[in-house]
């Protein structure tokens, strides 16, 4: 089977997956527990951190030109809720960011127990090729890189293009950097995850990006819709459910693929392998020609 058929396949098998009621646990789980500690944290920095970032906004040579844009466009009443929206457009990213590590960390190895129990991976030996500690610092790089590309493009999120555009892009690749590692650690060699990613990198980034798309639906309506800033905290915690279920989707799609990707190429070792012995036993053999 090629790679783009196993692209499918596996995108059927965890769309079915996902309406699992384990898999949808696993989706409210993590969601809870990061609605919990984001509203906390919001509850208690909502005031003064508005006050802060007015101030900015107001005295920063950065911005506040956008301030005196939106009023000489005629929104005068720009001031009183340019902070609060951007302070929203600040937490989107980070929520987001921290929901993925977090599902990434806490619920993918879970995911890949239940995937393996399946007939067609029950077979799969562990070798064990990533740790706990591994998978930590592996996953810490991968966020601090991604919310150092969101700081960077954040700006220009504003524009309506590009708000459908980098948000994919950029949850695209830290889905498929996260999802691939932690999805073989316990499964796959360093050496054979290092081969799976090189040889299937452009079918894992494409599965990244369309996880990335489905994942923009609600940032797109977080960074556009008026109503997501008056109703933030009901909305925020509707999206932040949509993020959760579709990483678990994303975590299922990777586990299917990635784990018939390894049974691909230990057969093919396999083959090889027996190949070479082959080859040597009729060099070894005695002609009798």
């Amino acid at each position: 089977m090629d790679s783009m058929q196993q692209v499918f396949k596996s995108f059927g098998l965890a769309l079915v997956g996902t309406m699992h009621p384990r898999m949808l646990w696993l989706s409210l789980r993590p969601f809870l527990i990061v609605s919990i500690l984001w509203g906390s944290l919001i509850w208690l920095t909502w005031t003064p951190a508005l006050e802060m970032l007015s101030i900015f906004l107001t005295t920063s040579i950065f911005t506040s030109w956008i301030q005196d844009g939106l009023i000489w466009a005629g929104f005068e009443n720009a001031r009183a809720w340019i902070a609060p929206l951007f302070f929203v457009m600040l937490l989107i990213p980070l929520i987001a960011i921290s929901l993925l590590v977090f599902i990434a960390f806490t619920t993918v190895p879970t995911i890949v127990k239940v995937v393996t129990r399946q007939h067609a991976y029950k077979d799969i030996e562990r070798k064990r090729g990533g740790g706990l500690f591994g998978s930590l610092v592996y996953t810490i790089w991968s966020a601090l890189i991604c919310l150092a590309l969101v700081m960077l493009t954040l700006p220009v999120w504003w524009i309506p293009p590009l708000v459908a555009v980098l948000p994919p892009l950029i949850w695209g690749w830290l889905t498929m950097r996260l999802m691939s590692y932690d999805v073989l650690a316990q499964h796959a060699t360093a050496e054979e995850r290092d081969t799976l990613l090189h040889q299937h990198r452009w079918s894992l980034l494409a599965m990244g990006i369309v996880s990335g798309m489905l994942g923009a639906v609600p940032t797109f309506f977080w960074a556009t819709s008026a109503l997501a800033l008056v109703l933030f905290p009901i909305v925020s915690f509707v999206a932040l459910w949509i993020y959760s279920l579709i990483f678990v989707f994303a975590a299922l799609w990777f586990t299917h693929y990635l784990l018939d990707a390894l049974k691909e190429l230990r057969r093919s070792e396999m083959e090889k392998t027996l190949n070479i012995e082959a080859r040597v036993i009729d060099m070894e053999l005695p002609y009798h020609g």
